[in-house]
């Protein structure tokens, strides 16, 4: 190899060699070679003319003929929580209540007491005749650490009496605007199950992990990221955590790229202060605005037209951010206005209408411009509003393992002939939207494996729909990596900078240890990355 000095320019600092390249740029979609210099990537061909480039001092990565792709973007997740889910009690596979308890039982033994437990991600429809748990399961279990555990959705949460106690909800607590209290139907009392807004009196009286907890639990999320190939996340619930972000960034201990987000309650705020949509650096940023217009549809509070199936006289809940009525449509011309990113999470059809609704009054209010509006999960649609994200060029944030986890059940609650718009990835492709692609973490499992084998195959989790629930709203998997890539790159306006492997962007990178665009879609979910690069710089290894 010829000899060049570092910094001398076409002096290729990473080369990665004899790949599998798909590189996600329409204009030059295929290579089997790319060179790096600094963080960039300088040149993207074949293996031959890449390896012409290299010198003495060049790191050349052998690929062996394996899969390279850009970096995975998570459109949606809530990255520190997931840190501390990681140490949390675990039970999302919780397959009876019997289970659900032993789990906290034996958590709660290694717990000094006052400790409070919190996480879970429980999911009730696992269990036999799908009962909501109660606080009477839990309580002789934790009689001297507060409980209070979220469901997979986290749009309800089970609380144990200690935790009901210091909270001060009581027999005598009013249900408020967006949020329902469960209640035993003999005696009235408080079941333990809190839904949407009535989760917060218990929210105010937790404690709030210290520093270093928190900083421990960025750590573990970041370093559990890279080993999934995850290089950049939308952190759906970030607020002030950025400053964490941006502590870590300056430290060298940030191994994910990080947009930020705020609630949407705050948009004067952070006008004020002169930020604008998209601020920061290459690892970290903010300036989008997150609000809800409603609840989920495993907690029975996604706002709908019609009434659900199974509980006829419950059409959902408009969230309490939708209250008193105009004031989200206020919020969302005052931060459109300044320059912020608005994203909306809406589940529910008549929700999604709303929002939609909302958008297109701004858009006339406040003009033209490159806004990037976008609904968070985009769940389930009538006809009518799929056709209206491409016409209003409003982002589809989706997650497709919630289709495979949901589609077990979905049929009972909505009915099937809704259950035709829900997560209607096709249908939303074929209207000319914008798909980014995340998983909701810690709702859902961070692996972009796992996420592109429901948004290809939609095979259930129970296995009962081995060709697919919904089948006519499967994607190609050229086209889930391209929603999970560029297309979330896109939605957090970072597209000029990431989202594929193009000469001058960021050379964040993984390799895979299997051919997903050719094996059997059911074996995706069993594929690996085998490196990730952030940066030029390999951050994971698979050992």
């Amino acid at each position: 190899m010829p000899v060049a000095e570092p910094g001398v320019d076409g002096a290729l600092d990473v080369v990665i060699i004899n790949a599998n390249i798909h590189t996600m740029d329409p204009h030059k979609p295929r290579a089997t070679a790319v060179g790096i210099i600094g963080n960039r990537i300088r040149i993207v061909g074949d293996t031959d003319k890449v390896l012409s480039l290299a010198f003495d001092r060049t790191k050349v990565i052998d690929a062996k003929g394996k899969i390279v792709l850009p970096g995975f973007n998570d459109a949606h997740v809530h990255f520190l929580d997931g840190g501390f889910s990681l140490a949390n009690v675990n039970l999302r596979d919780a397959a009876t209540p019997e289970e659900f308890e032993k789990r906290i039982g034996d958590y709660a033994k290694k717990l000094p007491k006052g400790k409070w437990i919190t996480g879970g991600e429980w999911d009730h429809e696992k269990w036999p005749g799908t009962p909501l748990p109660t606080k009477e399961m839990i309580d002789a279990l934790t009689p001297n650490n507060p409980v209070f555990i979220n469901r997979t959705d986290g749009h309800m949460c089970l609380a144990n009496s200690l935790a009901l106690k210091l909270a001060g909800v009581t027999k005598d607590a009013k249900d408020v605007p967006g949020g329902f209290i469960v209640r035993d139907p003999k005696t009235g009392e408080p079941t333990g199950i809190l839904k949407d807004a009535a989760m917060e009196p218990v929210w105010k009286v937790m404690p709030s992990p210290d520093a270093d907890e928190r900083m421990t639990a960025a750590i573990k999320a970041s370093e559990y990221a890279a080993s999934l190939g995850v290089t950049s996340v939308q952190d759906m619930s970030a607020g002030r955590d950025v400053d964490l972000y941006m502590a870590l960034a300056d430290h060298g201990q940030l191994k994910t790229r990080i947009y930020g987000m705020n609630p949407i309650l705050r948009w004067e705020e952070l006008a004020k202060n002169g930020v604008r949509a998209h601020f920061g650096s290459d690892m970290v940023r903010m300036g989008g605005m997150k609000g809800f217009a409603d609840g989920s549809l495993g907690s029975s509070t996604a706002y709908f037209f019609e009434p659900f199936t199974d509980d006829p006289k419950n059409t959902g809940l408009l969230g309490e951010q939708m209250f008193p009525e105009g004031i989200m449509l206020k919020r969302v011309l005052g931060a459109d206005k300044a320059g912020l990113q608005v994203m909306i999470h809406a589940i529910g059809d008549k929700a999604n209408m709303e929002i939609l609704d909302i958008y297109r009054q701004v858009v006339a209010q406040n003009g033209q411009k490159d806004r990037r509006f976008r609904i968070e999960h985009a769940q389930h649609l009538r006809t009518n509003e799929i056709v209206r994200y491409g016409q209003q060029q409003v982002i589809a944030s989706v997650q497709p393992y919630h289709a495979i986890d949901d589609g077990r059940w979905c049929d009972e609650r909505i009915g099937p002939e809704r259950s035709k718009g829900t997560y209607a990835f096709r249908s939303l492709l074929d209207s000319k939207a914008v798909l980014a692609l995340g998983t909701d973490w810690t709702v859902a499992p961070l692996d972009p494996m796992i996420t592109i084998y429901a948004a290809v195959t939609r095979r259930t989790l129970d296995g009962k729909h081995p060709n697919g629930w919904v089948p006519e709203q499967k994607i190609t998997v050229e086209e889930a990596v391209r929603a999970y890539t560029l297309g979330s790159a896109f939605a957090e306006f970072t597209d000029t900078k990431k989202g594929s492997i193009t000469r001058g962007k960021l050379a964040d990178i993984v390799m895979l240890d299997q051919d997903i665009f050719t094996i059997d879609p059911v074996e995706i979910q069993n594929a690996h990355v085998v490196m990730t690069m952030l940066d030029g710089k390999v951050v994971y290894e698979r050992k």
